[in-house]
């Protein structure tokens, strides 16, 4: 029985990653920290292991001991009241990870880093041309630099059999940023950020568990993937959808970018009082003011012969009725 490690378990995508792991009859290991819910984590067969990324000694010992098949990195932070945890988090972390499976000769079969297309950064404003792999990354958020940050290291590496997955915006069952989207669909406003179309890819979370398993088992290694279901999409489009699978009628509200900067800045000032992170904030300003969120998936396709089950209509509403069911709607 071939056994994985999957940090980052108990969140949004880990928690996906954990449920296929099990369905595969592989030996799972939720990386997690003690403070972690387990809301979605019930399973007996599931092992738990309570890893410190900031102590690579501790890291040495607890990895040497299991001898993982498998690792899928998903831990990250993607909202941060201190801007330096991005990197502390998403980079140093990841960073600190590589070195004790290196130095202590346990290096995995296959180690699939979860990173996000925030580290390559969105396409040009000016144009519906979808962005390249080869075309050059320039993240403009704290979390996509330290994405790509981590993504140097990792692919820098000779012999570590790393294929590092850059997912678009990820949706579905659980998942707590667009569904402030469409909660507030559901409460008969239509938003809109800035006054031009914004042009959007997207891939539901099974998909993309699917292509992280595809990965586990190629005999690819030390290559990089966008992650998408192949389709664009605009901001109306998405609307439309979800107004269709709610059944509502909405007021189409348009916020000028000024005004949306100006919020994020006084929810992030507002917030950060109490210790927390306000879904808008600076950063996410970032993503939401880029009008070219699309990606080409040509080498996915090619490597993997990956087609998405789910196309946005379809997602959508196996996720609003999840949401629905558990009285999140």
């Amino acid at each position: 029985m071939k056994k994985i490690l999957i940090t980052g378990a108990s969140g949004f995508i880990g928690s996906f990653i954990v449920e296929e792991a099990l369905r595969q009859g592989m030996q799972v290991y939720a990386g997690m920290r003690n403070s972690s819910s387990k809301q979605y984590l019930t399973d007996d067969n599931i092992e738990f292991v309570m890893l410190n990324f900031a102590d690579k000694a501790s890291l040495q010992k607890q990895l040497s001991t299991y001898k993982f098949d498998y690792i899928v990195h998903a831990a990250g932070l993607t909202k941060a009241q201190k801007k330096e945890d991005f990197d502390t988090v998403n980079f140093r972390y990841t960073q600190n990870l590589v070195d004790a499976l290196i130095e202590e000769n346990c290096v995995p079969e296959r180690f699939i880093f979860i990173s996000s297309m925030a580290a390559h950064g969105p396409g040009d404003d000016d144009n519906t041309i979808a962005v390249k792999l080869s075309d050059a990354p320039h993240p403009d958020t704290l979390y996509g630099i330290s994405k790509l940050k981590a993504e140097y290291y990792i692919n820098a590496l000779t012999h570590f059999p790393v294929i590092t997955l850059r997912p678009t915006g990820v949706y579905g069952p659980r998942e707590k940023d667009y569904f402030v989207f469409f909660k507030t669909i559901s409460n008969g406003i239509e938003p809109y950020i800035g006054l031009q179309e914004q042009y959007l890819s997207f891939i539901y979370v099974k998909d993309l568990v699917d292509v992280v398993f595809k990965a586990i088992h190629s005999d690819i290694t030390g290559k990089t993937y966008f992650v998408a279901d192949g389709k664009s999409y605009t901001a109306r489009e998405f609307a439309q959808i979800t107004k269709r699978i709610l059944h509502k009628k909405t007021i189409k509200l348009f916020v000028p970018l000024a005004i949306v900067k100006l919020i994020a800045i006084l929810l992030e000032t507002v917030n950060g009082w109490f210790g927390k992170v306000p879904t808008l904030n600076r950063d996410k300003y970032n993503v939401l003011k880029a009008r070219n969120w699309l990606c080409d998936i040509s080498g996915l396709e090619k490597d993997f012969g990956f087609k998405a089950n789910y196309l946005l209509e379809d997602g959508v509403k196996e996720a609003i009725a999840w949401y629905k069911a558990e009285k999140w709607l």
